[in-house]
């Protein structure tokens, strides 16, 4: 188990350990989790249709002896607030800028148990670029049609027995993507029903085989 427990679900606290001892009387590390998502929801913007942007740094200011108590377990606390923030944001459909950051910071002016965050977004994204994520890689394309399939031609390869040489086609004018199906043998699968073309948005799930792609469009500065 790691130092934050899982938010939605309501498991309990840590009630034993040497964090819970650490923790005791002070902020809890599931408190700065509540906060950190208060922040994204109150500061995400709607950028274009399906498309939300949320900050992606966030300053996490306590007080001198909650900083000095959170602060001991330094990496691996910080490791388990970035993945809640980006746990979160998938759940949302938020989209980020840039890689998430947390860090934390003692204020003179925060009482013991209060959490204050503060974050930041890039002020604008001016493209935005399709990605697929394969197989747990993520895949950024750049031109206007990508083929995928199982054979050298294709922009795309997935090494899949399922998959025709040029199996599908994804197109992409600058501001939405549609998919087609390249006459294969088994067909192309979205989201779970068998299509011939379709338009594409974010989070869609294609099948092709035995292989799994997700869609995405994300900020053209993260690429």
């Amino acid at each position: 188990m790691g130092l934050l427990d899982n938010v939605e679900r309501g498991l309990e606290k840590f009630v034993g350990g040497a964090f819970a001892k650490s923790f005791r009387g002070g902020v809890q590390p599931i408190e700065i989790v509540a906060a950190l998502k208060r922040e994204l929801d109150s500061r995400a913007v709607v950028v274009q249709r399906d498309r939300i942007l949320a900050p992606h740094s966030f300053t996490v200011g306590l007080s001198a002896q909650d900083f000095s108590q959170l602060n001991a377990h330094g990496a691996v606390l910080i490791a388990e607030l970035v993945d809640a923030v980006r746990d979160y944001a998938n759940r949302q459909h938020y989209s980020f800028a840039a890689p998430v950051t947390v860090d934390l910071a003692a204020a003179v002016d925060i009482p013991n148990g209060v959490v204050r965050v503060m974050s930041q977004s890039l002020d604008a994204v001016n493209q935005w670029q399709p990605a697929l994520e394969v197989n747990g890689e993520t895949v950024y394309l750049t031109e206007t049609e990508s083929i995928i399939g199982r054979g050298a031609t294709a922009t795309i390869v997935i090494p899949d027995g399922g998959a025709s040489r040029n199996h599908a086609r994804i197109v992409w004018n600058g501001k939405s993507a549609g998919l087609e199906d390249l006459q294969s043998t088994n067909g192309t699968l979205l989201n779970g029903r068998r299509v011939t073309s379709s338009p594409l948005e974010q989070g869609d799930v294609i099948e092709i085989g035995a292989t799994r792609i997700v869609f995405r469009i994300v900020p053209g500065a993260a690429a």
